[in-house]
């Protein structure tokens, strides 16, 4: 959301014109407290999820949003056994070089205590944030997982844009090695973006990776779930997915494939 640049797809292919999502789908958005008790009800399954290895992971909120919104996440990464972790900067709202600052000193403070490699997960906005830092500090980072991020140069993708311009202007300071341009281009490592067609408030083209678009030829790859914008982080199907893909081992990523027992959750994604 960082940048108003129209993003260079590569190879020439064009795509839809950046739009909102559907207005019926932002009215809808209250679904999400029907997730949050899917979650609670479904707890006891959740947490025979795959479990961690112990690895550190830090979940960053979306726009507008603190930590107590991934408290429910965090909460059953822990049970699952992974050293789970908010951010230390407040409110989501301010999108420039202190905060860039405070995430990468508290990024390096983690790995220097755990001697890890760090898990990104960001939901929204977050998710560009988690983007865009493993992109400066790759060293540390072991995956990221963005949820319903928009993850494109085109801030029409979502009917936020005026509420972040007004916080952040329309053209956010330089930020460190010019990131925050080419938002569209994946880190290189692992890089999961979950998201769904029911968003209401970033449209899913804008949440989708698209395979040539990274830094080197390092994996990418999209989960569809059926969910709303502000349930993500507590969606039992986006748990499930989670699970999955923090459980691999470092250095051998597979593209995730549903357990048969869970393939109800996901649908069969297609992207057109």
């Amino acid at each position: 959301m960082a940048s108003m640049a129209p993003s260079a797809h590569a190879h020439g292919d064009e795509l839809p014109a950046a739009v909102p999502p559907n207005r019926f789908w932002t009215f809808t958005e209250g679904r999400a407290f029907f997730e949050l008790g899917a979650f609670y009800a479904m707890r006891p399954l959740l947490s025979s999820l795959p479990k961690g290895d112990g690895h550190p992971v830090v979940v960053l909120p979306g726009f507008m949003a603190t930590n107590s919104s991934t408290t429910p996440m965090r909460s059953l990464l822990k049970q699952l056994g992974y050293e789970a972790h908010g951010w230390d900067s407040g409110r989501n709202v301010l999108v420039n070089e202190a905060l860039i600052g405070r995430l990468e000193s508290q990024l390096s403070r983690l790995y220097e205590q755990t001697g890890r490699t760090i898990s990104l997960i960001g939901w929204s906005l977050g998710g560009v944030l988690a983007r865009e830092l493993a992109k400066i500090n790759p060293d540390i980072i072991r995956t990221v997982i963005s949820l319903g991020s928009p993850i494109s140069d085109d801030r029409n993708h979502t009917n936020a844009a005026r509420l972040f311009s007004f916080f952040n202007g329309d053209a956010p300071e330089k930020m460190r090695g010019g990131q925050f341009s080419g938002l569209d281009i994946a880190p290189p490592l692992p890089t999961t973006s979950i998201w769904t067609k029911t968003d209401g408030i970033v449209h899913w083209r804008g949440s989708v990776q698209h395979p040539h678009n990274t830094i080197g030829n390092t994996p990418t790859e999209n989960i569809e779930v059926y969910a709303s914008h502000c349930g993500l982080g507590v969606n039992p199907s986006v748990m499930i997915a989670l699970a999955d893909r923090l459980s691999q081992r470092e250095g051998d990523w597979a593209p995730f494939e549903a357990q048969p027992r869970h393939q109800l959750f996901f649908p069969k994604a297609t992207i057109d």
